[in-house]
């Protein structure tokens, strides 16, 4: 008789370190789960940020090579910037798009200088828009905006959408012009974001 009830109570506990066992092992299951569901999106963030930047780097090339295409016709008879640059990003674009709605970093809708009304998408499904100023502005002939990964979100300046200052002679990021420091103020989140095209260029990353 008291065999048994020393059996059972074996028994009883080992039953009972089995499921505290279990319960301690669902606790840090559910710890698991808590960390990955708060720390993936930041990850998937930070990546899909990596790979926009990237893009905008690679862009740097391609459009060197449009500038070079119009400087080579600057010395033909009736040279007209304006024309001359619509007719040789003209290859590059696959259609028009219906405009659709860009922010600044901070979440503000941008003033009139940063609006475009027409967009292009490129053949690379990214989007590009410009306009040229009726007068140069500080030798500025226009601006571009450049949205690397077309009508997909985020569309936000300095996530996936930067921009380039035409000149004459050449395509400028905005705000090379800038001190650092003042780029790194507004390649943040309280930011613009229009310094992030040049900031990244640099070295610089998002605050």
């Amino acid at each position: 008789m008291e065999s048994n009830k020393k059996n059972n109570s074996k028994i009883i506990d080992s039953k009972l370190k089995t499921a505290f066992t279990i319960v301690e092992v669902s606790i840090l299951f559910v710890i698991f789960l808590i960390v990955a569901f708060l720390v993936a999106p930041l990850s998937l963030d930070d990546t899909m940020q990596a790979k926009n930047v990237s893009n905008w780097k690679r862009v740097q090339g391609d459009f060197a090579n449009i500038f070079y295409t119009i400087n080579s016709q600057k010395d033909t008879e009736n040279f007209d910037f304006n024309n001359t640059f619509e007719n040789t990003i003209k290859p590059e674009v696959k259609t028009d798009i219906i405009p659709y709605k860009i922010t600044y970093m901070n979440g503000a809708y941008p003033n009139t200088d940063y609006r475009f009304s027409t967009f292009k998408q490129t053949n690379k499904k990214a989007t590009v828009a410009y306009k040229f100023y009726d007068q140069p502005q500080d030798g500025i002939l226009g601006l571009l905006m450049y949205d690397v990964n077309g009508q997909v979100g985020p569309n936000v300046w300095g996530k996936d959408v930067f921009g380039f200052n035409i000149y004459e002679d050449k395509f400028e990021p905005f705000c090379k012009d800038k001190q650092n420091s003042i780029q790194d103020k507004d390649c943040s989140r309280t930011g613009t974001g229009l310094c992030c095209s040049n900031w990244y260029l640099i070295g610089g990353k998002l605050n």
